[in-house]
């Protein structure tokens, strides 16, 4: 099974493909570049919400078709009838990066795999509070990974499970910061790719998974306290662990998700 990775930046790309080592092909799309890793695509597709979105329905789409031989070949197994290759089959895919946690549940440098994606910020202010787009009577504000595999990603690369919401604006204040906690009680933290990726995912028909390593505190930006490099670490090293998992993984084995 194929897996596409999709991160927000380079460095959190190249954190990821470092965890599966040997050769790396690298594959152009317009506006990015994918790097494969075996049975991993790992692609930087941008900074929040709607870029991550449509990287990830472009790479669904396009398939990223393999080069030389391997080309030739599943050019021929998968040609339509048209004659044109049909897309690489993705089987799973996943949003990864680093991300800012509700500490102290989730302390610098350790790693959240998401049971739930949540649009944090996707609705309207009112007099009487913010409503999620859920309750102006459209749209969804969250999405449920499968849950046999966010168990099995966390007990083998030692995450905490739990909410990750997706925001447009990074939390700078400790207010918005427990104005989150009182409206997703129980979320381990927040980033601003997941629901993004896991809405281009839904419509092609993929499950999707999102794996976060903690970098800074959700509240007051104190760029002093941040781990990035901790994070980085962290996540290439989860990757590590959990590439068996995730390439491994049957989606029967998970109808409950």
């Amino acid at each position: 099974m194929r897996v596409l990775v999709v991160t927000a930046v380079p460095v959190e790309r190249d954190a990821v493909t470092r965890a599966f080592g040997g050769p790396e092909e690298r594959v152009a799309l317009p506006g990015a570049e994918l790097h494969r890793c075996g049975a991993f695509d790992v692609l930087a597709g941008g900074a929040g919400p709607a870029a991550a979105a449509a990287a990830t329905a472009f790479a669904l789409a396009s398939g990223a078709p393999a080069s030389g031989a391997s080309a030739s070949r599943a050019s021929a197994s998968r040609a339509s009838a048209s004659g044109a290759p049909a897309s690489a089959p993705y089987g799973l895919v996943v949003s990864a990066g680093i991300g800012g946690a509700f500490t102290p549940v989730t302390p610098l440098g350790s790693l959240i795999v998401a049971d739930g994606i949540v649009a944090a910020d996707l609705g309207a202010e009112t007099a009487d509070g913010f409503l999620p787009v859920t309750a102006l009577g459209f749209g969804r504000d969250r999405f449920t990974p499968p849950p046999a595999l966010v168990r099995a990603v966390a007990a083998a690369t030692g995450a905490a499970a739990g909410p990750v919401l997706t925001v447009s604006t990074v939390t700078g204040s400790a207010e918005r910061a427990g104005a989150l906690l009182a409206a997703h009680p129980g979320a381990l933290a927040e980033a601003m790719e997941g629901f993004g990726v896991a809405e281009a995912a839904a419509r092609a028909g993929v499950p999707v998974l999102e794996v976060r390593a903690v970098s800074n505190a959700v509240g007051p930006r104190d760029r002093d306290a941040w781990r990035i490099g901790d994070a980085l670490a962290a996540l290439t090293a989860a990757f590590g662990k959990a590439a068996p998992v995730l390439e491994g993984w049957n989606s029967h084995e998970d109808l409950e998700g």
